[in-house]
């Protein structure tokens, strides 16, 4: 009988150490970080207070991710009741800025609208290549990566050559009206696998403020 045979018969008899309960106390077996060898039933409390830990370890990852789920969420409330009291277009777009920096700590912004009447001299209201729209156009939601060959990184104008990573959220729903970019100097900031539920929101708190106001 070899091992295989000997864990076979326990799993197919499981009432055996009911019927020998003798020895579970006679059976040592090596402690999982070294050191003496210890009894069969302490090496299982081992095991389970290993396993404790470790869901304790889970259980305070969900409550830090749950915290700061509810962080973001206050944040993009007070950026929405900021975008509703703006009177007008610009009012709007400082309220975004504003919140961005402050609230979001994203220290460049970049927000372009077209095809809409803008208030003269809107620095929102500059020239956008036709291939740029187009490419905000076809993205169906926020994107985020690096920095580096990003066709966008030029709105960023004398800042961009200090920018690592970038988050593009496109403005608008069945037709796209502008695309609001982010940028930092943090290559880890943006980056292409993070969660994009709350930039969505943004773009789309963001599209509805600017278009009703332009």
């Amino acid at each position: 009988m070899n091992a295989d045979d000997i864990a076979q018969f326990l799993r197919a008899h499981p009432q055996f150490f009911d019927q020998h309960p003798q020895l579970l106390e006679s059976i040592y077996v090596p402690h999982p970080h070294g050191g003496r060898a210890i009894p069969l039933t302490e090496r299982q409390i081992v095991g389970l207070r290993e396993k404790v830990k470790l869901l304790e370890g889970r259980l305070e990852e969900f409550i830090r991710f749950g915290e700061d789920n509810d962080a973001i969420g206050e944040k993009v409330h007070r950026l929405s009741l900021a975008l509703i009291g703006a009177r007008d277009f610009g009012a709007a777009a400082q309220a975004l800025y504003f919140h961005l920096r402050e609230d979001f700590a994203v220290p460049h912004v970049a927000l372009r609208v077209w095809g809409r009447a803008l208030p003269d001299g809107a620095p929102e209201a500059g020239p956008v290549e036709a291939e740029l729209a187009d490419r905000a156009g076809t993205m169906g939601g926020p994107q985020c990566g690096p920095a580096a060959g990003n066709p966008f990184l030029g709105w960023f104008r004398e800042a961009q050559e200090h920018i690592r990573s970038v988050a593009l959220v496109p403005l608008g729903e069945t037709r796209t009206l502008g695309l609001l970019a982010l940028g930092s100097e943090d290559p880890q900031r943006f980056y292409p696998e993070m969660g994009t539920i709350y930039l969505r929101r943004i773009g789309e708190l963001t599209a509805g403020a600017l278009a009703a106001r332009a």
